[in-house]
């Protein structure tokens, strides 16, 4: 079960918007072999936002585009439960405004910095890190994957005329 909740009042997420947003989270995970139902919740919000979860969660006072809250550390979250019908994830968090903006300046559409986000937090939540360094390998191995689930859901890199 995929949740989706739209706390910023900015933009307007469209039902297209919607079930991009659920299409890529599908398509990450099948990407990744994720075969258990899952649990997550992606969660859009406004650039204020984001700074505060930010500067609370991380310790970094600025904004930034996505924001992933894993439930998942390797080990399982109820051993003493056998059997839990799905696989609990976590949240994702992202920022429209700034993924508006990061959408102007790579000249491509909104949609597609959208689902560009949304993969990477489904990255994350699956375990995927990396840090600032643009030779990072999971870095890179994270944006391979990315654009391949863009690409399958026909959101190749390119720039909108």
């Amino acid at each position: 079960m995929i949740y989706l909740e739209n706390q910023q009042t900015k933009f307007t997420i469209t039902e297209q918007m919607e079930e991009l947003i659920h299409r890529i989270v599908e398509e990450t995970l099948r990407q990744e072999d994720v075969q258990d139902e899952v649990e997550m919740s992606v969660v859009l919000v406004d650039e204020e936002q984001i700074q505060q979860l930010n500067l609370e969660y991380r310790g970094f006072n600025k904004p930034t585009d996505v924001l992933s809250f894993a439930q998942e550390d390797g080990e399982e979250m109820f051993p003493e439960i056998d059997e839990i019908p799905f696989r609990l994830l976590g949240d994702i968090v992202i920022a429209v405004d700034i993924a508006n903006e990061q959408a102007n300046r790579y000249q491509h559409s909104l949609e597609r910095e959208m689902a560009f986000l949304t993969a990477h937090g489904v990255l994350h939540l699956l375990g995927y890190d990396h840090g600032d360094e643009e030779d990072d390998e999971e870095l890179a191995s994270m944006l391979e994957i990315q654009e391949i689930v863009l690409n399958k859901l026909g959101l190749p890199r390119q720039a909108t005329s």
